[in-house]
């Protein structure tokens, strides 16, 4: 009798290096690209939410401690102007920590539907108070007491612990048509200096137009794939 053993690596590595797909749904060269960075991106919005792409405004927000070692994770678009990139969060978070130690950091789209991705790099501030409670004031109930409950990032021993910052807060505002916002949350937004637009091509090579911001105007070249 012979006994094969393959270990977890084994099988799973085999098919891992096997996983590939064509791109071949658009084409993208300078002279589609409009002159300035956040008319393509408005360009290209409309498209991903004609696409009806699931969660079209998720992106990956990668941001940088004070000794360079990076984290990333997923946070959801709320707001774009020509000021910049809006996100909201806990300021006390391992995100918001990040930002007070070195404000820089990435955003990145997928919309794997339209075989496109966006890079958008520069500085990262908070936005006014203002901006904060109007977002803060249009979320639903829980997801206000949610901001209250919630020590983003810290250790806690079960989830026992949210679950009872969860009761402790509606009781403390059962009745109240209003729920102001936390002072540890809020928005950020990212100011870019550069935009990369990413179509996806066949055999990998695909088309990149970068946007770098230069004094007060915007260069743009084609990259490499």
């Amino acid at each position: 009798m012979h006994i094969f053993v393959f270990s977890y690596f084994q099988i799973f590595s085999l098919s891992i290096s096997e996983i590939r797909r064509e791109y071949m749904r658009e084409t993208f060269s300078e002279n589609d690209a409009e002159l300035n960075p956040f008319h393509q991106f408005s360009k290209w919005w409309k498209e991903a939410m004609d696409s009806s792409i699931d969660e079209v405004n998720a992106m990956t927000l990668a941001t940088a401690d004070k000794e360079g070692i990076p984290t990333a994770r997923i946070v959801l678009l709320k707001d774009y102007s020509e000021q910049g990139f809006v996100f909201f969060t806990n300021y006390m978070s391992r995100k918001g920590k990040e930002i007070n130690e070195n404000p820089h950091a990435t955003l990145l789209f997928f919309w794997k539907e339209l075989e496109r991705q966006v890079r958008i790099e520069g500085a990262i501030i908070k936005v006014d108070e203002k901006e904060s409670d109007e977002y803060f004031n249009s979320r639903p109930t829980g997801s206000k007491i949610g901001a209250w409950s919630s020590p983003q990032s810290t250790p806690i021993s079960d989830r026992s612990v949210i679950e009872k910052n969860v009761q402790q807060y509606e009781q403390q505002f059962a009745g109240q048509s209003f729920i102001p916002r936390p002072p540890h949350w809020g928005g950020y937004r990212v100011i870019p200096s550069y935009i990369e637009f990413w179509q996806g091509r066949e055999s990998r090579l695909h088309d990149r137009i970068a946007y770098q911001l230069e004094g007060n105007s915007w260069k743009i070249q084609r990259l490499a794939p």
